[in-house]
């Protein structure tokens, strides 16, 4: 691969990204979403997640008794939570806002890539049936036991596999993940495998040029998965939305397109309390967007109208 000299960090880390691969080592016990903040008032560092462990990032000066949102942000298949922390750059928005941010790490599988066992589609390919859904629940709840969460804002964002996980987690644990954001990952094919117990609010961005994960939905490994518009549309009937769409304004989030090049369709009538569907469609994109300034406000925004009623 050329990596032309003269790439940024982000470059660096896109260009891992995109091609699957990370130049930092396989995790090992204490590097787990390594360079997180400390605790309240710049006090010990908040690790937990026991054998797969993860600073969590807390604001300075946040106070653990009052309820603070949660944002946890699940990297794509081959990378970790580090690199995937290059491209959304949601640690200063922390700061900013006063959430609690955590980017934990997948499993190091055979080939010696980070993963999340999402679907059946993406990305468990050792079959080793690691229950991710009840280590990222766990790490909800063990957060709550340092920090007082907010049980009413607690949010997934993940790119890829970290999206595919991302849906898995709101069809499985509706009741404590008020909304989702996925960058390039899908839900289940089969609609009867995601059966969320109350609504969940659901954001899809995606890249029409996406030749890793399909804007219109492909199979991987012989597996298939549905393309953005079908992902969407499945959580606007599971919240009761109308499969109407409105436009939203237009936006520019990637700096190599010119122009406003992303558009948006909001699934927002008739939704049961707590519910949405909103896809962002990436015109001439690809699976990793160069995104500017503007993305992780945009993004953290939307989470943030979307807490539970």
């Amino acid at each position: 691969m050329n990596t032309a000299l003269g790439l940024s960090a982000l470059g660096l880390a896109a260009l891992a990204l995109a091609s699957g691969c990370t130049s930092d080592p396989p995790a090992t016990p204490g590097d787990g979403g390594a360079a997180g903040g400390g605790g309240a008032g710049g006090g010990e560092p908040l690790v937990v997640g026991g054998d797969r462990p993860v600073t969590v990032h807390v604001p300075p000066g946040l106070d653990p008794s009052t309820p603070a949102p949660l944002v946890v942000l699940l990297h794509g298949f081959g990378a970790s939570g580090l690199l995937q922390e290059f491209v959304f750059r949601l640690q200063p928005l922390s700061d900013e806002r006063g959430f609690l941010y955590a980017r934990p790490d997948g499993t190091v599988g055979e080939d010696n890539r980070r993963f999340w066992n999402a679907t059946d589609a993406c990305c468990d390919f050792g079959m080793t049936g690691v229950d991710d859904v009840a280590y990222l629940a766990g790490l909800v709840e063990e957060i709550g036991k340092h920090h007082k969460v907010d049980p009413k804002r607690i949010y997934f964002v993940g790119h890829s596999n970290g999206g595919f996980m991302s849906h898995r987690l709101a069809c499985d644990r509706a009741g404590m993940v008020a909304a989702i954001a996925s960058l390039a990952g899908a839900t289940w094919n089969d609609p009867a495998k995601c059966a969320p117990t109350e609504p969940v609010a659901a954001l899809q961005i995606h890249g029409t040029a996406d030749d890793t994960v399909l804007y219109e939905g492909e199979s991987i490994n012989g597996v298939g998965h549905p393309g953005a518009v079908d992902t969407v549309e499945a959580w606007a009937k599971l919240d009761g939305c109308a499969l109407t769409p409105e436009a939203g304004a237009a936006m520019d989030l990637d700096v190599t397109i010119s122009g406003a090049e992303t558009s948006v369709s909001k699934y927002a009538t008739g939704c049961k309390p707590g519910g949405a569907a909103e896809l962002w469609t990436i015109t001439g994109a690809g699976h990793l967007p160069e995104f500017g300034a503007e993305f992780a406000p945009r993004l953290v925004d939307w989470l943030f109208a979307h807490a539970k009623p």
